[in-house]
């Protein structure tokens, strides 16, 4: 074996550590392991199949790219089982990072023809892979603060596959080009101009790719604005709605207060005729009418009160047998915004759950509860067909293709409060328990 052609072809191997390195900066908080022991493991694939695919590509003169692309495929897979995030997302950032480290090996290629005009790609020199890889580790530094503290945020709450597939298309067209564009002799490249035109293609290529994120994290946040002022506008919507219950409730409380000032005359009355049976049927009439007009209070804090004032409503009237016990103080140290995408995801799905069982059999119980001033649990249990659609990454809707999107937006807010949702079912209930620190 060519020991020079192994130092040469090594680093071109090596810059999947990097590579590596960068497909984690946007889920650093939605890894299945601690960061420790992902870098671990990874080590523990890339240095070895780096050193023996680099060993293979000397040994039996094979172009790098004929070992490396293929590879990219395993390792994606590799990728998807250490961190918690569904597949258009991971794809998304994992072809992007393919798409932006195939631009050092453009430069590297311009490079190498600098210096050895007269080789190819197949001749990839010592010096322009090392090129390569210093560029390479550059670029991963460069990208790093984006990723970690813009772009994470983004792949946490956008959860919309369409957008994500479409990014996955396009950074592939990046990718294939640069693919393509591979000068297998460099005496192309000393053509007329080219060699000054190559890589000012590819700068211009690299800053189109950056001007392509830049403009997707703007119009991701775009979205999410608008969802946020969404959900806050059907909070305000079930504010409002409360507030008319409430206001149909004093309404109704004051002709009863009108109204017992004769029903005192009359008690008075029936009391001097020592007429007890009367005194009896009319005290239970008076009772059942206060049940009727009672306006249940859930919590102390005012807009979880009128959300779930709202569901309530809703599940009394298709006919759900609801027990809920909820103990929330006036002021949570989390926003609300967050526990109503919460606890609105939670009852939204539980109803839809229990109108797949006929009448009569329908439950719904919840209880909350706020421990040690900062500990929230959530226990939530409902009658349901037992239809369901359970994959491997987790429950999916039975009404579209994909991860259902109420139970995907309860355990982000889960993890993003350093807490968990543990779901699960059993023939014909639908269990659901969540932790929340809000500390």
């Amino acid at each position: 074996m060519d020991t020079t052609r192994f130092i040469s072809i090594l680093p071109r191997f090596l810059i999947l550590i990097p590579a590596a390195l960068s497909c984690y900066f946007a889920v650093h908080n939605q890894m299945k392991y601690t960061p420790l022991k992902t870098a671990a493991l990874c080590l523990t694939v890339l240095f070895p199949y780096s050193f023996l695919g680099a060993w293979s590509a000397a040994l039996l003169h094979l172009d790098v790219n004929i070992i490396l692309l293929p590879s990219l495929v395993p390792f994606f897979f590799l990728y998807r089982q250490t961190v918690l995030t569904d597949l258009p997302r991971c794809l998304a950032i994992y072809i992007g990072v393919c798409a932006v480290q195939s631009f050092p090996a453009q430069f590297a290629y311009a490079y190498d023809a600098f210096l050895h005009p007269a080789s190819g790609a197949a001749g990839f020199s010592v010096e322009a892979a090392f090129f390569q890889l210093g560029l390479s580790c550059l670029v991963v530094a460069a990208f790093a603060y984006p990723s970690i503290h813009w772009f994470a945020p983004t792949v946490e709450c956008l959860n919309f596959p369409t957008i994500w597939y479409s990014t996955v298309f396009l950074s592939s067209i990046f990718l294939i080009f640069n693919i393509l564009a591979i000068p297998l002799s460099y005496s192309t490249l000393h053509t007329g101009r080219l060699f000054y035109l190559f890589p000012l293609w590819e700068c211009c290529a690299l800053i189109l790719l950056v001007i392509f994120y830049v403009l997707f994290y703007q119009g991701a946040i775009i979205i999410l604005k608008h969802a946020e002022l969404k959900e806050r506008s059907q909070l305000l919507e079930m504010q409002s709605h409360q507030y008319q219950t409430l206001k149909e409730h004093m309404r109704q409380t004051a002709r009863l207060r009108h109204d017992f000032r004769h029903s005192v005359r009359l008690l008075s009355s029936l009391a001097q005729k020592q007429d007890i049976q009367s005194i009896q049927k009319h005290l239970a009439e008076y009772e059942t009418s206060l049940a009727e007009n009672e306006s249940p209070d859930f919590c102390a804090n005012t807009a979880l009160n009128a959300l779930f004032g709202y569901y309530y409503g809703i599940a009394v009237s298709a006919g759900i047998h609801t027990v809920w016990q909820i103990q929330l103080p006036e002021h949570l140290a989390a926003a609300e915004s967050d526990l109503a995408s919460l606890f609105g995801n939670l009852i939204e799905n539980a109803i839809d759950g229990c109108l797949t069982m006929p009448e009569g059999k329908r439950y719904f119980c919840l209880s909350i509860e706020l421990r040690h001033e900062n500990q929230l649990y959530v226990v939530s249990t409902n009658s349901f067909n037992g239809t369901c659609r359970k994959e491997k990454d987790g429950y999916h809707s039975t009404k579209h293709n994909g991860k259902g999107i109420g139970l995907a937006s309860i355990t982000a807010v889960a993890e993003k409060y350093g807490g968990a949702a543990h779901i699960s079912h059993n023939d014909s209930e639908f269990f659901t328990d969540i932790f929340l620190s809000l500390a």
